[in-house]
């Protein structure tokens, strides 16, 4: 493949700080090298908006809503360049507001795309459901056009995404991070899900293609979202905020090979990855072998 590397060293949308530096530790442990090793063409787009979290007392409903709005705007205008030049992106967050921002500059080029969300998490509060404020919680809830207008309308078309479009795989109901409100409201959701029960019932691999092919049949392209935290605390400390009860390790790198070597794979995001978990930069190393070798 053609590869677009982006860096978003942005932690606008989180709880603490830490997960800026990501891109820089990432590409430091050699994943542009690796990729070209692996035999892609690989040109490095450089840095998005930087942003550093800070709490943010005039909008505790949603924390950094303006800064995360710049931040996405700046990531849509490279990863459109980078498709109009032929290449696929791969976003080095930061964050998981980071989506808005990959998936504005997406469907300006592919309308007719899908969101496959590896992920812990729905991230489906807004601000009225929200506990804390904090804007990574509330994605997917803003690109199926809910929340604060500045976000859930930042592409050119609204809502980002359909709800129909959009695949949760990983969702980590055990972890006590999913909240009342986002269980109810997928009560009613055509929102596909396959949890980390589904996913060990079915086996990796099989989850993984279903999970693919479900939107494959209604989408031109796909796109993936991988958070770390969808892995086990155990295999991955390094996750901003660590879940209990998820995927090994193994278990997401087969899943995600099975999303990036599929037929109609557009670009992958890497987020939630806290730098300033990772001092000796052993999970960094090996994050960087697993979307190496995921990418074949």
């Amino acid at each position: 493949m053609n590869l677009a590397v982006v860096g978003v060293p942005s932690s606008a949308g989180a709880r603490s700080v830490g997960q800026e530096k990501a891109p820089a530790v990432l590409r430091g442990a050699g994943l542009v090298e690796k990729l070209g090793e692996a035999g892609h063409e690989v040109i490095d787009y450089g840095d998005a908006e930087s942003f550093c979290f800070i709490r943010d007392a005039h909008n505790p409903k949603a924390q950094n809503k303006f800064a995360v709005m710049k931040v996405c705007r700046h990531l849509a205008d490279k990863v459109e360049r980078a498709l109009q030049d032929g290449f696929n992106p791969i976003v080095l967050g930061g964050d998981c507001t980071i989506a808005i921002g990959s998936l504005t500059g997406i469907v300006n080029i592919f309308p007719n795309v899908g969101l496959l969300y590896f992920d812990g998490d729905a991230d489906l509060n807004t601000p009225e459901t929200t506990t804390t404020g904090i804007l990574d919680g509330m994605v997917v809830a803003h690109i199926i056009g809910r929340g604060v207008r500045e976000l859930s309308h930042l592409a050119g078309r609204y809502p980002i995404l359909r709800e129909e479009d959009i695949v949760l795989f990983g969702l980590n109901l055990a972890s006590g991070y999913v909240d009342a409100p986002e269980i109810e409201f997928l009560k009613s959701s055509p929102i596909v899900r396959f949890s980390t029960k589904r996913i060990r019932d079915a086996g990796v691999e099989s989850a993984a293609r279903q999970a693919f092919d479900s939107l494959k049949f209604k989408a031109e392209k796909i796109f993936v979202h991988f958070d770390v935290d969808v892995i086990d605390v155990s295999d991955m400390p390094a996750a901003d905020v660590p879940h209990q009860g998820g995927l090994s390790f193994d278990e997401a790198a087969r899943a995600l090979k099975i999303f990036a070597q599929s037929e109609g794979f557009l670009g992958m995001e890497i987020t939630e990855f806290n730098a300033d978990k990772d001092l000796h930069r052993r999970l960094a190393t090996k994050m960087t072998e697993l979307v190496a070798s995921s990418l074949g």
